[in-house]
């Protein structure tokens, strides 16, 4: 049994039901890690950096789906695991982003002890199998979503696709249940025409705005602010309209 190195690209999804490898190397993979601290500036201290959670990885890679056998493509063209035709793996990849589901994206450098590596026996051996030794810095596996997936036939007759992926880290949550009480009181909230009507009083003979004010308000002293409430001019005060209704503080 020979043991051999490769470097590898894998796609995998609903716990490998599909998986492929990127039949081409991608010449350059883009990852992007930032954070989402904020600027703010402060009066006698000038700017301060508020440290944020990070966002969430994002990679973007560009290749190719062959239409036939290069030198540099790197599964074989026959068997379970062959060379898929071009638009195969677009449908694939499309088919994925329907579901809405997260995939798994898998790039690391092993050595294999075995005749040959299949998408599967390298995706195990990439969980620390006895089969395999990590061979690069920079293994990564991770649960992703499907941003966006962009391709095109190349020029000419080749029947070769270009396209370019790019991946967000997927972090799985699930929604804490709520517990009910029962019997427990309702709080209704209210509304902005819930509010509670002003007070009125309605004028009858005989009546002045202190004797109103003592006996609807306890003091007889803030006769004043129901004349200022309702407008009332001077000239009324001795004489006030019976019948009229006014507001009371």
């Amino acid at each position: 049994m020979n043991t051999h190195q490769e470097y590898g690209f894998f796609l995998s999804y609903n716990n490998m039901e599909d998986i492929f490898r990127l039949p081409v190397n991608p010449e350059t993979l883009e990852i992007k890690e930032a954070g989402e601290g904020k600027s703010y500036t402060i009066i006698d201290l000038g700017e301060i950096n508020a440290i944020s959670y990070p966002k969430l990885t994002e990679i973007t890679l560009e290749s190719i789906f062959p239409a036939q056998r290069y030198p540099f493509v790197l599964v074989p063209e026959t068997g379970k695991n062959r060379l898929l035709k071009p638009f195969e793996y677009v449908e694939m990849i499309k088919k994925w982003m329907t579901s809405r589901r997260p995939i798994r994206f898998v790039f690391s450098g092993l050595e294999i002890k075995e005749p040959k590596a299949t998408p599967t026996s390298w995706l195990n051996a990439s969980r620390y199998s006895e089969n395999s030794t990590y061979s690069n810095d920079l293994p990564l596996s991770m649960a992703m979503s499907i941003e966006s997936f962009n391709w095109k036939l190349s020029a000419g007759t080749s029947g070769d696709i270009e396209y370019s992926l790019s991946l967000k880290k997927y972090v799985f949550y699930q929604a804490a249940p709520v517990k009910v009480v029962k019997g427990a009181a309702k709080t209704q909230q209210k509304r902005a025409g819930d509010r509670k009507a002003p007070a009125v009083y309605k004028l009858k003979a005989g009546d002045n705005l202190w004797k109103i004010a003592q006996k609807e308000l306890s003091d007889g002293s803030r006769w004043k602010e129901i004349q200022k409430l309702n407008a009332i001019p001077d000239s009324e005060l001795r004489k006030l309209p019976v019948g009229k209704t006014i507001k009371l503080p």
